[in-house]
């Protein structure tokens, strides 16, 4: 496992890219109203200030300023990710580990 570096700084700005397992996916883009439903829940329990977003049809660009004091944007990765993978039906193929660790293939 890779040994990142990450400097948390409390309300710092912080970009980050993300991208869908199938690269050839337009689920991004054709789903985006489930999207912004994720990030407007996520922002209500974990406020957030949003700089800039890009979505492009298998992956996404966006900069984050978090609120003075917090460095926990992971949790809210993980709240986005959990809210819009819980919004879309289980039809994408899954191999044996992930379906034994209960996983989606989004």
């Amino acid at each position: 496992m890779p040994n990142y570096r990450r400097a948390f700084v409390p309300g710092g700005c912080w970009f980050f890219t993300a991208n869908l397992l199938n690269r050839r996916s337009r689920l991004l883009t054709e789903k985006i109203d489930a999207l912004r439903d994720a990030l407007r829940q996520t922002r209500r329990r974990h406020p957030f200030r949003i700089d800039a977003f890009v979505v492009l049809p298998d992956h996404i660009h966006t900069m984050w300023t978090l609120p003075p004091g917090d460095t926990d944007f992971s949790l809210r990765w993980r709240s986005i990710k959990s809210a819009f993978a819980k919004s879309l039906p289980k039809t994408e193929w899954r191999d044996p580990v992930r379906r034994a660790r209960g996983e989606r293939g989004i």
